[in-house]
């Protein structure tokens, strides 16, 4: 997006942030990857119905078939490992802390790293996302592992 000259921002999980997110900056396109797309110059709220007529509108627009536009598109492998929890984590924790700059270090600035609590679940959420799909699998495990070890302590 950046060498497009389309200004990017990553904010927190959550419609909320996405948001504030754009009304800071003045912007009108934001979405999160579970699939909430926000066009705020077509509706206030993540909607499915005006994000696909948007695409729609997009494709036709650019008059080339969906199977070539999408050509353009990479999508990195991406997994996420649930890991139950009793009470609160501290996400901030040293430990933890550590291991995420790790697999961060170790994805070597082609990927990234998101840790959460579930909004809806006792569970952290840890998402590692990059190009090598075992160097992935192999950083949220290794992650994963980190905050179980921490939640029993």
């Amino acid at each position: 997006l950046v060498s497009r000259g389309i200004p990017f921002a990553r904010t927190q999980v959550g419609d909320r942030h996405v948001m504030e997110l754009l009304r800071s900056k003045g912007w009108v396109l934001g979405g999160e990857p579970s699939g909430h797309i926000i066009c705020l110059d077509r509706t206030t709220t993540g909607d499915g119905i005006v994000a696909a007529l948007q695409v729609l509108q997009a494709i036709l627009c650019d008059g080339r078939p969906l199977d070539e536009i999408r050509l353009a598109m990479f999508r990195y492998p991406q997994v996420l490992v649930n890991v139950p929890v009793v009470g609160r984590v501290d996400l901030d924790c040293l430990t933890i802390r550590e291991a995420t700059r790790e697999g961060e270090r170790r994805l070597s600035g082609h990927g990234r790293v998101l840790l959460r609590a579930s909004g809806t679940e006792p569970l952290v959420r840890v998402m590692v996302e990059g190009r090598d799909e075992s160097l992935v699998e192999s950083v949220a495990h290794e992650i994963a592992d980190v905050v179980r070890a921490c939640t029993r302590s």
